[in-house]
């Protein structure tokens, strides 16, 4: 079963959550439904960006590296790695 490595975004806080699932629909409604505490206090949140990887380990891998990025960071990774990105106006605002 492939498992999504995803980056959200808050307006609200003007940051970035990193996070891995196998249900990207469902585990972005659990964040905007405020079932997670650590994001509730950031809805809504919207999907910046996401990839799959076939393992969960390998998920887990890229979703430790990704948390460990600055924010100028996490954006230049999302730039290079550019098919994965869900709204690139969204990407380009937040990056101005």
């Amino acid at each position: 079963m492939p498992h999504v490595v995803y980056i959200l975004y808050s307006k609200k806080f003007d940051r970035f959550y990193v996070g891995t699932s196998s249900d990207i629909s469902r585990r972005l409604n659990q964040h905007n439904n405020k079932e997670s505490p650590s994001t509730a206090g950031g809805v809504p949140w919207v999907l910046v960006w996401h990839t799959k990887k076939s393992t969960s380990l390998d998920a887990e891998s890229l979703e430790n590296k990704l948390k460990n990025l600055s924010r100028i960071r996490k954006i230049k990774f999302m730039q290079k790695y550019h098919e994965g990105i869900v709204d690139e106006d969204l990407l380009n605002t937040i990056n101005s």
